[in-house]
């Protein structure tokens, strides 16, 4: 798949501005803060309704501005579909595809991206909750229904927590708080079918990257480092066994014996059963607490190398060889996968966002090399010489807020050429206004 056009409304730095992409290779250079980013961060907006920035889509709109408006036309083989959201700060967003009125979660799936950007060393070295959302973002991809299976159990959790802190206090304060607890057992419920569902995709996710993720490494570092990922679930209890970094040791049988484990986990009944276990067996504990303490908010994302966990211990060339091969295991594993309603011909845009001027020269030959035969990649780049001269492709000047192919650029003809062509095929900067915006053009109702 990839994205022919798309048009921003009051998007960050982005009053009106649309913008026309090929196939192949979309090279944006421009100096920092004219909106390299904000421009890819649009892209990949369409694929999660997230930012991989920010965690409020208040920033997202442009300031004096009520709304925000990203509508984009997307291809899979030669069918177009039309997508567009609203993004409001302080209430719901809106969408719409092909014109119709959608729920925003609707959209999810038609546009498949992966980003790659300076801050995915977090994953690498940050706290647990940087790389459960690398694999929940993932998990939504893939199957966009998870984002409401989530999003219920984030509700349950809080419920939950509020009981477990009121108990804990009744029993701090002497009264006899009975373990057997009607309510409690309600909640226990909710939670280890959600959180096994939740803990199952993540498990068969790993289980997916894994053999890309070592497989990348290897080519991006150009070493056999023995680059390896495990879930660490709260529901595995064979892996919590293990000592120490031994728990992701190299050894055939235990690597082995991890890999039947996980298995195991990626069946939602198998998760769902070991979760209610632990949560029956760490009640009276949790209520000491106060706390939930079982659960995939508890979980974490194993990386290795070799014997060693990478956290900790990759040097900085090592920890960007990994984000690399993270982020090339997760655009495969989109790229191979054909369930869903959109998920036809859908390979995902790769985008990778200054990521060239951090890497040396040998990282850069080999990831140049890696994305040359992707459908559709967005690279931005201060300046051209940031970026090997094997990569060529369709390149754009960005300043200030505004996009100027280099053809434009060469003629010293204006913007609204491109503009002109996009109304054309029904991708309209006019179009791309909503009730916040106070402007004319198609105005997007419904779907909330």
């Amino acid at each position: 798949m990839y994205i022919s056009d798309i048009a921003l409304a009051d998007f960050r730095n982005y009053e009106r501005e649309v913008v026309s992409f090929s196939p192949g290779i979309n090279i944006l250079t421009g100096k920092n803060g004219q909106g390299k980013t904000n421009l890819v961060e649009a892209v990949a907006y369409l694929a999660t309704l997230g930012s991989h920035r920010v965690s409020s889509d208040n920033a997202l709109v442009r300031q004096s501005a009520n709304a925000a408006v990203i509508q984009a036309r997307t291809y899979r083989g030669t069918s177009p579909t039309t997508v567009q959201v609203e993004i409001y700060a302080g209430r719901a967003n809106r969408a719409r595809i092909n014109r119709a009125p959608a729920k925003p979660a609707d959209i999810v799936g038609i546009v498949r991206c992966v980003l790659f950007a300076p801050e995915d060393l977090g994953i690498i070295r940050a706290e647990p909750a940087i790389r459960r959302a690398f694999l929940d973002d993932l998990m939504i991809q893939l199957r966009p229904r998870m984002a409401g299976v989530r999003a219920e159990y984030n509700k349950v959790l809080q419920q939950r927590a509020a009981l477990l802190r009121s108990l804990s206090s009744a029993a701090k304060q002497g009264q006899n708080v009975s373990l057997e607890n009607p309510v409690l057992d309600i909640f226990d419920a909710q939670l280890a079918k959600l959180g096994g569902e939740i803990t199952a995709a993540r498990a068969e996710i790993v289980r997916q990257l894994r053999p890309f993720v070592a497989e990348y490494y290897n080519l991006v570092s150009g070493t056999q480092s023995g680059a390896r990922i495990d879930y660490k679930a709260s529901a595995n209890r064979g892996f919590f066994s293990l000592p120490g970094p031994e728990r992701i040791s190299a050894e055939p049988e235990l690597a082995a014996a991890i890999t039947n484990n996980d298995a195991e986990l990626a069946q939602p009944a198998q998760a769902t059963q070991r979760l209610q276990q632990l949560l029956q067996e760490r009640r009276a504990q949790e209520i000491e607490r106060g706390q939930n303490l079982v659960g995939p908010q508890r979980d974490d994302l194993q990386l290795s190398l070799g014997q060693l966990p990478a956290k900790g211990y990759a040097s900085h060339g090592e920890s960007w060889s990994y984000a690399l091969a993270l982020r090339l295991a997760e655009w495969q594993v989109l790229r191979a996968d054909d369930s869903g309603e959109w998920s036809g011909d859908g390979e995902p845009i790769l985008i990778l966002d200054d990521v060239f001027a951090e890497l040396d020269g040998h990282r850069r030959r080999r990831l140049a090399e890696l994305v040359a035969s992707a459908g559709q990649v967005m690279i931005t780049a201060a300046v051209g010489d940031d970026l090997p001269a094997t990569l060529q492709g369709k390149t754009f000047r960005i300043h200030a807020g505004r996009v100027h192919p280099e053809s434009e650029i060469e003629t010293n003809s204006a913007p609204v050429t491109n503009r002109a062509a996009a109304r054309s095929e029904g991708i309209r900067s006019e179009g791309t206004r909503s009730e916040g915006t106070r402007s004319e053009g198609t105005r997007s109702e419904g779907g909330e």
